[in-house]
């Protein structure tokens, strides 16, 4: 019976590749892309259990097995600065980015004015196009501590005796980062709900209108959870990219005065390997990383799937 199943389900799924082959033939470039920027570049770990020397063959290079990693947890004491700041801004970016993106898509499912939507939504997908770098001249120039336009008025105007240091003060650092990374990103996160909105049924709407529900009744029982299950999704997916930081935006926003809580993991796998030419340690670091994030990601759709029966695997 069962060598009878196997040829059936091979000719089943050989019809279905044939039947879809111009799929396949599309995705054909993607596949290719993230096999030699993603999966070959991953060879490169071995310098990370070697003594690794610029231009050396790596079979004659000493073996040092986990040292590196040793060096950063037994011996240095960076990792602990270093995962409160990462797990510190990019959890709160996470969330600020995922609640405001969520509001942000029910109030725009609200307007009934079309092109004053279309307009608010074309604002506000802007500054996702917009660089890092030009953000940051942006920002120097609005909350420079001395010549920022923010801080002129508000010490012109009485209201503060002494400007804001939001550049270079830590203990805005944290706050700073996420409320720029929410501004950037709201109009982009907020397509994916929009989206969602789209797909919920006008049946619904149309029923719970005949039996007298207000408008917001309708979102609190309709909008609200059709968008439930791409949050818990979205969640999912972004949670593996916790301790993965946006290197530009942490690049450009860090100096003298705040590295103390701006430099994250990224950051410090930069200045080890790339400015200090300690590549074994850098690449030990980067690995820790890695398998962090799949732990996380695994463990969020595993808490998911029990808590909603929902996940994505």
């Amino acid at each position: 019976m069962g060598n009878t199943i196997a040829p059936a389900r091979k000719r089943k799924v050989m019809a279905t590749f044939v039947k879809q082959r111009y799929l396949f033939l599309m995705l054909l470039p993607a596949f290719v892309l993230v096999f030699l920027f993603s999966y070959i570049p991953l060879s490169g770990w071995i310098i990370a259990f070697v003594n690794y020397r610029p231009g050396s063959d790596y079979s004659s290079l000493e073996w040092t097995g986990l040292q590196q990693f040793t060096n950063f947890f037994a011996k240095s004491s960076d990792y602990i600065y270093l995962l409160r700041n990462t797990l510190a801004m990019n959890i709160g970016s996470l969330i600020t980015n995922l609640v405001t993106a969520f509001i942000f898509a029910l109030l725009m499912n609200e307007i009934r004015v079309r092109f004053f939507g279309k307009l608010i939504q074309t604002i506000t997908f802007f500054p996702f196009f917009i660089s890092w770098v030009i953000i940051y001249s942006f920002s120097s120039a609005l909350f420079a501590t001395s010549a920022g336009a923010i801080n002129e008025t508000l010490v012109g105007w009485g209201i503060v005796e002494e400007g804001f240091n939001f550049l270079g003060d830590p203990k805005y650092a944290w706050v700073f980062m996420i409320a720029l990374g929410a501004w950037k990103y709201l109009g982009y996160n907020s397509v994916i709900f929009i989206s969602s909105i789209a797909s919920i049924s006008n049946e619904y709407y149309e029923a719970a209108q005949i039996d007298g529900a207000n408008r917001f009744q309708r979102m609190w029982y309709i909008t609200i959870p059709g968008m439930i299950s791409t949050l818990i999704v979205l969640l999912i997916l972004n949670s593996g990219w916790i301790l993965n930081s946006n290197f530009e935006q942490f690049y450009l926003f860090t100096n003298p005065t705040n590295w103390e809580k701006m430099e994250v993991l990224d950051i410090y796998i930069y200045k080890y390997g790339l400015q200090l030419l300690n590549f074994p340690y850098a690449t030990a670091v980067g690995i820790m990383k890695t398998f962090v994030s799949l732990i996380l990601i695994v463990a969020v759709n595993a808490i998911s799937k029990k808590a909603t029966d929902k996940a994505i695997f």
